[in-house]
């Protein structure tokens, strides 16, 4: 199991959300990180599909987990844990990440698990900084 988490959005630490707290209180932040995706406005929160084209950037925060239970609450969060209704809003899955110093490693990212096509993409790929 990875020990590293990339979050993107309600989760990241600058976005002042009591789960993110949450986070940081049972994480340590690694740094900043990039993800090859596309990233989608679903409501006042993002959603992350994956992508083949290099071009499309999802930017986000990486941490390693130091207490590994904090994912059984942050899945509860993403509405994809073991109680959750299928098929679930998003699945939690291990990815590679481009961190800041060229290196990759691999966490889990929440990605989205329904249809985007009606949501406004975020192109940018930054979504504390969208329009």
């Amino acid at each position: 199991m990875s020990e590293h988490l990339f979050v993107y959005g309600t989760l990241m630490r600058r976005a002042g959300h009591v789960m993110g707290r949450a986070l940081s209180q049972n994480a340590e932040w690694i740094g900043e990180a990039v993800f090859t995706g596309r990233l989608y406005l679903v409501a006042h929160y993002p959603g992350v599909v994956a992508s083949t084209d290099p071009n499309d950037e999802v930017f986000g925060e990486v941490f390693r987990l130091t207490d590994a239970r904090i994912l059984s609450r942050l899945d509860d969060y993403e509405g994809c844990g073991p109680r959750a209704r299928k098929p679930t809003e998003y699945v939690r899955e291990l990815r590679d990440v481009h961190l800041d110093d060229s290196s990759f490693v691999q966490a889990w990212i929440y990605l989205y698990n329904r249809p985007v096509h009606a949501f406004p993409r975020i192109r940018s790929g930054r979504f504390l900084e969208r329009d």
